[in-house]
């Protein structure tokens, strides 16, 4: 895999990134306010999951950049 493919998949990766620091930034101005319990619950399992999500395409590409194939998610 040449650099040029490499950064393209790093930097496909990007959006995923900023959804999760946007959904880590939401949780954490819910338990700012003082939301409900429940509200709060579930910003932190989506952020922790897109988070998850991240680590899981940035451990995929540098596998592929090593020449390596994981198998598939589930």
């Amino acid at each position: 895999m040449d650099k040029r493919t490499f950064i393209g998949m790093v930097e496909a990766g990007e959006p995923l990134i900023q959804q999760a620091i946007d959904a880590m930034r939401e949780y954490h101005q819910a338990q700012d306010r003082g939301a409900p319990a429940e509200e709060v619950e579930r910003l932190r399992l989506v952020a922790e999951s897109l988070f998850q999500a991240v680590s899981d395409y940035q451990l995929r590409v540098v596998a592929k950049a090593r020449g390596k194939e994981l198998p598939p998610l589930h």
